[in-house]
């Protein structure tokens, strides 16, 4: 009853019943807490995608600056990751103490000063500190938007964690565009980011109005397993133990993760490389990739409301893999495009559901799950360049096809909440 519009018939019935009027109502009443949060919590998601994509595009401009070499800008790079990887505690902590609307908020606060700190950042030591901040930030918003668009689905029944992932992809491509047209006008820095920092504050303001003020808790089963090990560490551990379940939600989130971030990497390496595609066809790689994993997320939503979120996971992530491994095997420009489109399409939904998964098994578990994906994000190109310096780019994209077949088999040992698989 949620999804129906009211019709037209239906208001003029309403206004000479009473009863009904007041269903009606609160009808309404209910649909527009649903729009109201949606939209505010989608404004999270744009943040993090516009705030990273913000200073990642300026990376060529931040290495000119403080006279970088390529290794000190891939520490930088590493610096963000360590800081995200090592929120795990801290998140856990404030998300108990805060909640995820105080700690979404205040995180996104910090996000938008960081960019005119890394702005005027005098030298490599200091802009090491900021960009580490900067991934402790990143971990703190990703858990807090994610359990805020959990805390949704559940309250008002209805899928649209996947859109709220297409926004942040959004927010990436918004902060791609803002960069090109300010480079037109000025090449500064600080004029640049103090820009984005204003539109990221104006969403923050935008946000915080409509956010939900009650997270998810721990499911009762969930406590149950996790209590013998909590009491025999009780007194050594201030971190609660994760449970099996919260483990293969972790590794399959790591490995979903790695494919997302070693497709974004080395598709146009691979293009240019491998397949010998013309220098204007290489970006196509990453193209391909990009807009199916949005389309596919954009309609996500629809296909776990009619699938269920397990079979939709295990069923694209197996996509991805034989796609992917297919491609690899028969070379060519165009087998490698339609090989990259079944990894975006087949990849896209993953993330958002384990985190709708891990968000139902309470604040702890995704924070642990949201830390290893962060991880997997970050240090699985980096494994896969190492794979392809000892092999060849065949092989390493070889292990991204292995990586995305290890989510759809991890996956099958976790307990999906949502519409029944049959």
């Amino acid at each position: 009853m949620l999804n129906q519009e009211v019709e037209p018939d239906e208001r003029t019935a309403a206004r000479r019943d009473p009863g009904r009027r007041n269903s009606l109502i609160h009808l309404l009443h209910i649909r527009d807490d649903f729009r109201r949060a949606q939209f505010a919590i989608a404004a999270l998601f744009l943040i993090l995608g516009f705030q990273y994509g913000t200073w990642a595009s300026r990376l060529p401009a931040i290495k000119a600056r403080l006279d970088l070499s390529t290794a000190e800008v891939g520490l930088l790079l590493m610096a963000c990751g360590v800081g995200a990887a090592a929120s795990f505690p801290l998140v856990t902590m404030l998300m108990k103490r805060l909640g995820s609307r105080r700690l979404s908020i205040l995180s996104a606060i910090g996000l938008s000063l960081i960019l005119p700190a890394l702005a005027v950042a005098p030298d490599y030591p200091v802009a090491l500190l900021i960009t580490c901040c900067d991934g402790i930030g990143v971990g703190c918003l990703n858990v807090a938007m994610n359990a805020q668009g959990a805390a949704l689905e559940v309250k008002h029944q209805r899928t649209t964690m996947g859109k709220f992932h297409a926004t942040f992809s959004g927010g990436s491509l918004c902060a791609a565009l803002l960069a090109s047209g300010t480079n037109l006008f000025t090449s500064t820095l600080a004029v640049h980011f103090g820009i984005a920092m204003v539109i990221l504050l104006l969403l923050i303001g935008y946000a915080q109005v409509g956010l939900l003020r009650e997270d998810i808790e721990q499911p009762a089963e969930a406590k149950v397993e996790a209590e013998p090990a909590q009491a025999e560490e009780k007194g050594r551990r201030k971190l609660p133990l994760p449970t099996r379940v919260t483990i293969w939600m972790g590794l399959a989130m790591v490995f979903g993760t790695v494919t997302e971030g070693a497709m974004n990497d080395w598709s146009a390496l691979y293009m240019k490389t491998v397949v010998n595609a013309a220098s204007e066809l290489a970006p196509m790689g990453i193209a391909v990739v990009s807009v199916m994993m949005v389309l596919a997320r954009i309609f996500a939503d629809g296909w776990r409301a009619r699938w269920g979120d397990g079979r939709i996971v295990r069923v694209g992530s197996a996509l991805a893999a034989v796609g992917l491994a297919v491609a690899l095997l028969v070379g060519g420009v165009v087998p490698a495009l339609l090989g990259f489109a079944c990894v975006g399409l087949g990849i896209a939904a993953a993330t958002p559901c384990i985190y709708m998964a891990a968000a139902n098994q309470g604040p702890d578990a995704l924070s642990l799950v949201a830390a290893m994906g962060t991880t997997g994000l970050l240090a699985g190109p980096a494994v896969i360049g190492f794979i392809a310096s000892a092999s060849s780019l065949v092989w390493g994209m070889g292990a991204v096809a292995a990586s995305a077949m290890l989510v759809s088999l991890c996956t099958t040992r976790i307990r999906w909440a949502g519409v029944a698989e049959t």
